[in-house]
């Protein structure tokens, strides 16, 4: 999770929503991402799609199912489609989103019947900086 928390500070800097995502694979870092959609005028770029291009990319696969993603903040609907798709065999993640998770909050993605893939699930995992991350952003912006 430290790598992710670096990548979202990063994210941060570059006046992107502080999110980071880490796809790992036996202890082995394969790919680290931050969220990009304003930077790369995308708005699929968020952090956890960024990370699972690129380590698809570096694996030369599209299924990821030996591979675990660390991500600062809850995924989306759309984040978390990517990652049953990719076959990500477990997935880790900081802070609730309430308003647009999609993992615990909203539509409960995995949860649902036409779910072809669920990965086991870790909340909470350095959910205070994540948190706090998020919170100093929105507020330096209001």
């Amino acid at each position: 999770m430290r790598a992710a928390l670096d990548a979202a500070r990063a994210a941060a800097a570059a006046g992107e929503v502080p999110v980071g995502a880490v796809v790992v694979r036996g202890g082995e870092v394969i790919a680290v991402a931050a969220n990009a959609p304003r930077t790369l005028c995308d708005p699929t770029a968020h952090a956890e799609i960024l990370a699972l291009r690129a380590a698809a990319t570096a694996l030369a696969r599209d299924r990821l199912e030996d591979c675990d993603l660390w991500v600062t903040l809850e995924p989306c609907a759309m984040c978390a489609g990517a990652i049953a798709h990719a076959r990500i065999a477990r997935l880790y993640y900081g802070a609730d989103d309430m308003k647009g998770g999609a993992v615990e909050h909203g539509p409960r993605f995995f949860a649902q019947p036409t779910c072809h893939h669920r990965p086991e699930l870790f909340a909470g995992i350095g959910a205070t900086e994540a948190a706090a991350l998020l919170r100093a952003f929105f507020a330096a912006r209001r």
